[in-house]
C-alpha cells in the first residue's frame, strides 16, 4: 500500500478518502482525465501541474489534467497525494462561506404578493429560500425566470426544497 487512502465511489467516480474526508477523485472527460484534489489550494505544486477548474468559482479544489499521450509520473503524483493527506491531518481546509442574505429578483418578488405563496416561502428554511431565489435570479431572460417560477411554485407551496430529491441519497 502506497498511501493511507481508502477507495470509494462518489458521484459515480473513484474517490479516495482519509478518515472519511475526500482527498482526491478521478473523472473521465472527452479530452482528458482529471484528478481533483479537494483541498488542492493548499498544495505547493512543485511540478506545476495543478490548475483551477473554474477561475473565480472554485475556491479549494485543484485538478491535474491528463491529456492525450501525456505520461503519468507516479513519483510526482504520490508527492501530491501524500501532501494532501498531510494537509488533511493538519486540518487545512477551505470552509464554505456562510451568507446571511440573498437577493429576491423582481419575478419572485412579484409572486410574494400572493399571501399563501409568501407564507409558504418564508416558512422554508433560510437555505431553501436562498436556493429558490438564486435559481430564479441566475436566469438571464425574463421568460426563463418566469418558467422557473412556474416550475418551483408547487414545490414551495408543499414546503419542498429545490434540491431535496438529491439529499440523503
Amino acid at each position: 500500500m502506497k498511501t493511507e487512502l481508502v477507495e470509494t465511489v462518489k458521484w459515480g467516480a473513484p474517490t479516495y478518502t482519509f478518515d472519511g474526508a475526500n482527498i482526491v477523485a478521478m473523472g473521465a472527460f472527452k479530452n482528458h482525465v482529471g484528478l481533483w484534489f479537494f483541498q488542492g489550494v493548499f498544495l505547493k505544486d512543485p511540478y506545476g501541474l495543478l490548475q483551477n477548474a473554474q477561475e473565480g468559482k472554485t475556491k479549494a479544489m485543484r485538478q491535474i489534467r491528463i491529456e492525450g499521450e501525456m505520461k503519468i509520473n507516479e513519483v510526482q503524483l504520490l508527492d501530491y497525494v501524500r501532501e494532501a493527506i498531510e494537509n488533511e491531518k493538519a486540518g487545512m481546509r477551505v470552509r464554505p462561506e456562510k451568507t446571511t442574505e440573498y437577493d429576491i429578483s423582481g419575478t419572485l418578488k412579484d409572486e410574494l404578493k400572493d399571501p399563501a405563496f409568501k407564507t409558504a416561502f418564508f416558512n422554508l428554511t433560510f437555505g431553501k429560500q436562498k436556493e429558490y431565489a438564486n435559481y430564479i435570479g441566475d436566469a438571464k431572460r425574463d421568460a426563463t425566470k418566469q418558467s422557473r417560477l412556474e416550475k418551483i411554485k408547487p414545490m414551495i407551496l408543499k414546503g419542498i426544497g429545490l434540491y431535496d430529491q438529491y439529499k440523503n441519497c
